[in-house]
């Protein structure tokens, strides 16, 4: 599927909700749709930042039975790249499981040069329905404790 919007950030929440739209219909755990939604907005925003006025932002999501690829494009001023030291970088990074940053020049003078980030979001193992991490599932011998059933009675 392919979306196009206007390179600017208030289009983008039309692109965040097709992402998260395509994700619960491929049955992703909940919290791999959140994770897509705020990838997609970080992502989206990077390149609109980097985009020449008045151009398109474009999005291309790929899904398959295991992982969705987003790949945003736009055209731009010049050979640009996206710092990878910055915390949008990082958050790319730590919610995608691959992060890629293309660039084409142009063919011919005066073309915009074309900017384009794609990343790779893999379904969580399906003995992980929530998407939970086995590091955070508590050990065997972890005390818990409960709130009693009862309104207006002693807590723990």
């Amino acid at each position: 599927m392919e979306v196009r919007v206007l390179a600017q950030p208030e289009a983008l929440v039309t692109v965040r909700t097709v992402a998260g739209d395509l994700a619960a219909r491929a049955e992703f755990p909940l919290d791999a749709v959140d994770d897509l939604r705020l990838a997609v907005d970080e992502a989206c925003t990077c390149m609109a930042g980097l985009a020449r006025p008045g151009t398109k932002l474009t999005v291309t999501f790929t899904v398959d039975d295991d992982r969705i690829t987003v790949t945003s494009s736009v055209s731009t001023t010049g050979p640009t790249g996206l710092p990878t030291t910055t915390f949008a970088w990082r958050v790319l990074t730590v919610l995608a499981d691959d992060v890629r940053v293309l660039s084409e020049a142009p063919t011919a003078p005066g073309e915009a040069h074309r900017l384009a980030l794609r990343m790779t979001l893999v379904r969580p193992a399906l003995g992980d329905p929530l998407g939970v991490a086995d590091d955070h599932v508590l050990p065997r011998d972890a005390a818990v404790s409960f709130m009693p059933e009862r309104p207006g009675s002693p807590g723990p």
